[in-house]
């Protein structure tokens, strides 16, 4: 029986050390979920020890977990519980690898690598050569090759100067770049073990001069403190913008991986590299990266010398670069994803330093998946699963207008062209460092980011720009990697630009100067950079195949019946907003199922409608009003066949007047100021300024001190009968003459602004009688149509039992009801307040954009369950801008909504989240 020392100690480690072959050990203690070994090990640290199972060759190490981290943050300290786990696996890994920690002669020497549970691509710090001193470098080099000895230890400086002791990294790297160019070097491979001597040297003085201290020379102090900084960046700046980009939650922590080094700077027959699986741009399946000979990880990942296509690795590595092939195929099987994987080679032998799910453009995403449905490694529904909204908003996202780039061309007009790292069109502001892109975003311009090479501080300035361009780097550079994860277009390799930070400008090959602030245009979809603005074309969705598949699995999803809490129940349908045949036919191409909501105010602002919408207005009697609407009957009647036309077969919901009639009429301010013009003037504008008195005096007649809550709405159909007459004659009539044609109408009356049941029963009874006339007159009564309201008052929501007795069908108009639910205009509060309140968590979200689950969500909820208790038939969907917001969509399927309508533009994306909604 073992003792409780005994117990104490391996229950310690089980929270805060694994070696990397105990991973199974790992799972079975947080009860077999491979999710709760990546938060206990981080996402590195867990697939090292699945790669380490599977038998590949993966240097031995061990895994410091973030419970540790998560004690350290609280403590500010490694606790002795900690050091002590740490140093008995310390030991086991010299016994496997036959080799002392930090020896003088023949050393081990080790990586220290952040990995929290969600990939952070070059947000937190690593450490290489760990362990190197001023005794055993001299016995490394004579044991090896001393050049190599040398650029390992003055990486090591560097690194631990930078990352644990906080010195500028540019100060390194700017000794370094000074020195070679006054000895002629091009790169670093130029630089002889003298050479690396000399820069060791200058490191240290610069340690010396920044901190007042030198390198620690005692090996288990590097690790301790290479620990403590890799848990301290955890709470970074960049680490903490990038987990607020993402969504990835700050309580996490990160774990610390120590692993056995490999070298690829040990020469000809040494070399390092990222790959990807399948290329992350196109989702191409075929393997995609970069490498380097006689270099170390941290060169290609900052991208700050050429690389080498992968591919390239045959004709120097060809055992190797076989055995590369057949570990990314058996990583694909193993974790059913595509895979970014960090390899090196040591005198010709294949070591795998990590691998895990690769960062992907919205392109890849969508291929990746449909191509692994395709060769069964995944389900359709885990396909749709993958595939995020903002995928296909940033598939969907507008490029460059062609003739325009061309004519740009033409004109010599193209600046620079680079490697097209992550695609899409961006215009903007030239910004040569992170700080100024915030600022330029700050002040609502659209930035572009210019930089020599990115590093993980520049991050913010990611978020705020609109594109990056960098000088050096290639297509797994940090710049690169990044970009692509957030769908930021981004042109690496532009090498014939010269960057000046001093002068704040670059230089093209050709001689131009483009200076900051200056607007260039990036064709990152191919890698062309143009000087000046260039305009952006809408995305062709028709051209989209692999999406449009994701979509259609994702229609199949949501038309199954399922029952989730002993309820049967289906996914939500996707309708859209239009107020044309034109954004009718739009929506149909994007998949929608409907129109949701036809605004048929939209119809009456054109050039030949307004004069006769203001004629209806200002009009003295009933006999003035219905002459003006016999003209406006054609017209709206036309506008109802086109939508029809569109939607053929499908549902279409027409809203009847709902606007303040003040929004038809002149500017009461400009007419004031007319008036106030033309009695200073000439007697000649006599005429003319009687007829502007008299137009402002009926414009003053119909002013109201909050029009939005006064005369609109289904109080306008009150007061106005004879305009429900012809809206209601316009939307059947042209439903009977497109039933004509052959097609399939499905005509729905929706009546605005509800808030009494006895408005609703009311206008009801009016639009009955005139489509029933209508139908009549066309000898069409079994064409059938529905008569419903718009829910956007509170009183409508918590009346909605009475309401539903009245209607065939509910629109929630979310925009006014969240409005009048708060107390708030949306452009008085957007404008002046509610970022602030989103800023200081009075809310958490812009409930404008995001339905506001507590308040406004709670009357949906409830009006809902009401209007179905007293009207079983009752459908039921929401209209306002949160139908195409993904998270609203799945508060709306928890709800138990029919559809949801949005802007043509946003469906589908909505199609997408509304079969995640069932998924999850």
């Amino acid at each position: 029986m073992r003792s409780a020392e005994m117990d104490e100690k391996s229950l310690n480690n089980d929270r805060y050390v694994y070696l990397f072959d105990d991973v199974a050990r790992a799972e079975r203690n947080v009860g077999g979920s491979w999710d709760a070994v990546r938060e206990l090990l981080g996402g590195k640290g867990a697939n090292l020890g699945k790669m380490a199972s599977e038998g590949l060759p993966v240097p031995y190490g061990f895994t410091v977990t973030t419970e540790a981290c998560l004690d350290y943050l609280k403590q500010d300290s490694i606790s002795e519980q900690v050091w002590t786990s740490v140093l008995d696996a310390l030991r086991k890994v010299e016994t496997r690898m036959g080799k002392k920690f930090g020896a003088d002669v023949d050393p081990l020497l080790v990586s220290c690598r952040s990995g929290a549970k969600f990939s952070m691509p070059g947000m937190m710090d690593t450490l290489l050569n760990t362990g190197l001193t001023d005794a055993n470098v001299v016995s490394l080099a004579k044991a090896t090759n001393p050049r190599f000895a040398y650029d390992s230890y003055r990486r090591l400086i560097q690194g631990f100067g930078a990352i644990v002791m906080g010195v500028a990294d540019d100060l390194f790297e700017e000794q370094l770049k000074t020195y070679k160019a006054k000895a002629g070097y091009e790169s670093d491979l130029d630089m002889t073990v003298d050479d690396w001597k000399a820069i060791v040297s200058i490191y240290r003085t610069i340690l010396k001069e920044q901190t007042g201290s030198d390198l620690p020379q005692n090996p288990l102090v590097q690790m301790k403190m290479a620990i403590t900084a890799v848990f301290s960046s955890w709470n970074s700046e960049r680490a903490r913008a990038y987990r607020n980009a993402t969504g990835i939650p700050h309580e996490l922590g990160t774990a610390c991986n120590i692993q056995s080094m490999v070298f690829g700077n040990m020469g000809d027959t040494s070399c390092t590299g990222v790959a990807f699986t399948r290329n992350p741009t196109t989702g191409e399946n075929r393997m995609f990266g970069d490498f380097l000979p006689n270099a170390q990880g941290e060169d290609v990942v900052a991208g700050i010398r050429s690389c080498f296509n992968v591919h390239e690795l045959k004709g120097r590595f060809a055992q190797a670069y076989e055995e590369l092939l057949r570990v990314g195929n058996n990583l694909e099987q193993v974790f059913r994803n595509m895979q970014d994987i960090e390899f090196t080679v040591q005198e010709g032998k294949l070591f795998m330093l990590q691998t895990r799910d690769g960062k992907r453009t919205a392109r890849a995403q969508v291929r990746i998946a449909k191509d692994m449905v395709r060769e069964g490694l995944i389900s359709k529904e885990e396909a749709v699963k993958r595939v995020q909204t903002g995928d296909v908003d940033v598939l969907l996202m507008p490029q460059l207008d062609e003739r325009e780039m061309e004519e740009a061309r033409r004109k010599s007009l193209m600046l620079a062209s680079g490697v097209n790292a992550s695609p899409g069109g961006a215009v903007g502001q030239v910004a040569l460092d992170s700080k100024t892109a915030e600022e330029l975003h700050s002040q609502g311009k659209d930035v572009i980011l210019v930089r020599q090479f990115t590093k993980p501080d520049d991050v913010p300035g990611f978020f705020a720009s609109k594109g990056v361009l960098t000088a050096e780097g290639g297509a797994t550079s940090h710049a690169a990697v990044v970009a692509r994860q957030f769908g930021i277009p981004c042109i690496c390799s532009a090498s014939t630009i010269v960057i000046d930070t001093e002068k704040r400008c670059f230089t093209t090959a050709q001689g131009t100067v483009v200076h900051e602030g200056d607007v260039i245009s990036l064709n990152a979809s191919v890698g062309e950079v143009f000087q000046g603005p260039i305009s952006t074309v809408d995305a062709n969705f028709e051209h989209e195949e692999d999406l449009q598949m994701i979509l259609d699995w994702s229609d199949e999803i949501a038309a199954e019946n399922y029952t989730r809490n002993n309820k049967k129940m289906r996914g939500l349908k996707v309708f859209s907003n239009g107020d044309s045949g034109v954004d009718s036919a739009k929506a149909r191409a994007f998949g929608a199922v409907g129109i949701g909501l036809c605004r048929t105010e939209h119809m009456f602002f054109g050039s030949e409608r307004l004069p006769l919408m203001r004629k209806f207005i200002l009009s003295q009697d009933t006999k003035q009003r219905a002459a003006a609407l016999d003209d406006l009957l054609p017209i709206q009647t036309a506008d109802f066949e086109a939508i029809y036309r569109a939607m053929s077969g499908f549902p279409v919901i027409i809203r009847l007047l709902d606007p303040p009639l003040h929004e038809f009429l002149p500017d009461r301010d400009a007419l004031v100021s007319s008036v106030a013009k033309m009695e200073v003037s000439s007697n000649g504008l006599r005429r003319q300024l009687e007829e502007t008195r008299e137009l402002l005096a009926q414009v003053e007649s119909l002013h109201e001190s909050n029009p939005m809550m006064g005369l609109r709405g289904v109080r306008v159909s009150i007061l106005y009968p004879e305009l429900i007459k012809m809206q209601v004659k316009a939307i059947i009539g042209a439903a009977c003459n497109v039933r004509r044609e052959g097609m399939s109408v499905l005509p729905e009356i929706m009546i605005p602004l509800i808030s009494v049941s006895k408005e609703l029963e009311m206008v009801r009874h009016q639009c009955e009688l005139y489509a029933d006339e209508v139908l009549e007159l066309n000898n069409m009564k079994d064409l059938s149509y529905k008569i419903g309201t718009m829910i956007e008052t509170p009183r409508a929501a918590v009346t909605a039992d009475e309401i539903a007795r009245s209607a065939d069908f509910f629109s929630f108009g979310t925009n006014d009801l969240t409005q009048m639910s708060f107390g708030m205009s949306r452009d008085d509060a957007e404008r002046r307040f509610l970022q602030d309140y989103v800023n200081k968590n009075i809310l958490m979200k812009n409930p404008f954009q995001s339905l506001d689950e507590k308040g406004v969500g709670k009357l949906v909820h409830m009006a809902t369950n009401d209007g179905r208790e007293a009207n079983p038939a009752l459908q039921i969907g929401i209209c306002g801008e949160h139908g195409g917001d993904p998270s609203s969509i799945v508060l709306c399927h928890k709800m138990g909504l029919d559809y949801v309508s949005c802007s043509p533009y946003r469906i589908p994306a909505a199609r997408l989240a509304a079969a995640h909604a069932c998924l999850w």
